[in-house]
C-alpha cells in the first residue's frame, strides 16, 4: 500500500474563493499548451531528458501535463484527485535508470514554470491579492503531494529493483556452488553480473547460521567492500556462502581480520582457487573448515590446503577408519594425557624433527619430548625412525586435528 496521503487528504476545509475556481478552469484549459513548453525547457535544460534516449519527449510532456492538471485541479477544491500519474512517473523513471535528483530538478523547473504562469494569469485576470494568498497555500500542497507520491513511487520501484538483483546474484552464486555452471563463456558472464573479476583468486566463505534462515555474517558484502574486497553471497538451508575475490594473495589476511571482527558463530575459508568452475570444490573445504575441530582461540578456520590436509578430509569414512587404526590405544587414554601426547607430536613435526626445539614449544625438557614419542611408538605400533610408519602417524594425526 503506497504511504502516499489522498488528495482529499491536502484540500482545504474552507471552500474555494470563486475567483481562484475561475483562474483554475482558465489554467485547465491552458494544461497540454503549458504541458508542451514546460516538455521543451526540460528536455533543454536537464541532461536526462535532452537527448531523448533515456525518457522520450512525449513521456516528457505527458508527464507535465499531469503535473500541471493536479496542480490546477487543485485550486478549485477539486476531491478525489488521483495521484496515479505522479506514481507512474517516479515508476517509469526509477525503470529508465534516471537518477532521483535529476527527476528532482525537472519539478523545481516544472514547479516554477507553473508558478509564473498561474501568476501570469491571474494578474491578467484582475484576481485580489487575498485570493491569490490563498491560491499559493493551495499550489504548494498539491506540488508537494504530487512530488511526495512520485518519489514514494521511485523509490519504491528502485527497491524491488535492487531486490530483483540480489535474487538474481544469490542465484547465481547457488549455480557456482553446486556446479551448474562450468563453461568458460558462462562463467565470464556469471561473474560480470555478480560483479567480481573474471579470473581469481577467490575464496569460499561459509559461516553456521545462528538461527534458521538468519545470516550468518549480516552485512558481510558492504564491510568487505569498504576495504576495496568484492564478494557475492548466498543464504543456503545450513549456511550463509560466500564467492569473495581476493585482489592479491594478502588479500587473506584483511579478509580474515574484517571475518574475527564480525562473527559471533563459526566461520570458514577455503584455500584460494583461480577459476569460478572450482566453486563447488572449494566449499567443500570452506565447509569442512567450518565442522571440523574448532580452534581454542577464533571462530574463523582457513582451510591449509597441504596434501596431507586435503588427503585427510578427502574420504571422511575412510579417514576416520585410518585414524582408528593407528592411533585406537592412544583416543583411550584420559583426555588431558591423550592432549599432551598429540601437542607434542605436532610441536615435534613442526620442529623439522628436533627434539630440542620441541621442547620450547610445549614448556617442557628435550629428554620429556623424546620420553612422550616414545611413549607415542608404544601405543601406535608405529616407530619414528621408519618414513612408512612417520607417514602413518601423520596422516592419522591431519585426520584427528580436520575430522571432528
Amino acid at each position: 500500500m503506497s504511504a502516499v496521503p489522498h488528495a482529499d487528504d491536502v484540500r482545504p476545509r474552507a471552500a474555494p474563493d470563486p475567483h481562484i475556481v475561475e483562474l483554475s478552469k482558465l489554467m485547465l484549459t491552458r494544461a497540454p499548451a503549458l504541458g508542451e513548453a514546460l516538455a521543451d525547457r526540460l528536455c533543454r535544460e536537464i541532461e536526462a531528458y535532452r537527448d531523448g534516449t533515456v525518457v522520450t519527449k512525449g513521456e516528457v510532456r505527458a508527464s507535465c501535463e499531469a503535473n500541471l492538471t493536479f496542480v490546477f485541479h487543485s485550486l478549485s477544491g477539486h476531491a478525489n484527485i488521483d495521484v496515479s500519474p505522479a506514481q507512474a512517473a517516479g515508476t517509469a523513471r526509477a525503470l529508465a535508470g534516471v537518477p532521483l535528483p535529476a527527476v528532482m530538478t525537472a519539478y523545481r523547473v516544472g514547479f516554477r514554470f507553473m508558478w509564473e504562469e498561474t501568476l501570469a494569469a491571474a494578474r491578467a485576470a484582475r484576481i485580489p491579492t487575498e485570493s491569490m494568498l490563498d491560491a499559493t497555500a493551495r499550489v504548494f500542497l498539491a506540488q508537494d503531494t504530487f512530488t511526495q507520491a512520485m518519489t514514494s513511487a521511485y523509490r519504491q520501484q528502485v527497491t524491488t529493483q535492487i531486490l530483483e538483483q540480489e535474487e538474481e546474484r544469490s542465484a547465481l552464486v547457488e549455480a557456482l556452488l553446486s556446479r551448474r555452471i562450468t563453461d568458460t563463456q558462462s562463467l565470464w558472464e556469471a561473474a560480470d553480473l555478480l560483479r567480481l573479476p573474471t579470473s581469481g583468486p577467490y575464496v569460499v566463505v561459509a559461516a553456521e547460521l545462528p538461527a534458521i534462515g538468519k545470516l550468518g555474517l549480516p552485512a558481510i558484502e558492504n564491510k568487505l567492500s569498504t576495504r576495496d574486497i568484492r564478494s557475492a553471497w548466498r543464504l543456503l538451508p545450513d549456511l550463509h556462502v560466500g564467492i569473495v575475490h581476493m585482489r592479491i594473495r594478502d588479500t587473506i589476511s584483511t579478509l580474515t581480520s574484517v571475518l574475527r571482527q564480525i562473527a559471533t558463530v563459526r566461520v570458514g575459508v577455503s584455500p584460494p582457487f583461480d577459476d569460478l568452475a572450482e566453486t563447488g570444490s572449494a566449499l567443500r573445504f570452506a565447509r569442512l573448515a567450518v565442522t571440523g575441530k574448532p580452534s581454542a582461540d577464533s571462530l574463523v578456520t582457513v582451510f591449509d590446503d597441504t596434501p596431507l590436509a586435503v588427503a585427510a578430509v578427502s574420504a571422511p569414512e575412510v579417514m576416520a577408519k585410518i585414524k582408528s587404526s593407528v592411533l585406537g590405544r592412544l583416543n583411550e587414554l584420559p583426555a588431558e594425557e591423550r592432549t599432551i601426547l598429540l601437542d607434542t607430536f605436532q610441536a615435534w613435526l613442526q620442529a623439522g624433527g628436533s627434539a630440542n626445539e620441541a621442547a620450547g614449544k610445549v614448556f617442557c625438557h628435550p629428554n620429556t619430548v623424546r620420553h612422550r614419542l616414545r611413549r607415542i611408538e608404544e601405543l601406535t605400533n608405529r616407530s619414528l625412525s621408519r618414513p612408512k610408519d612417520i607417514a602413518e602417524l601423520c596422516l592419522a594425526f591431519e585426520v584427528e586435528q580436520r575430522l571432528p
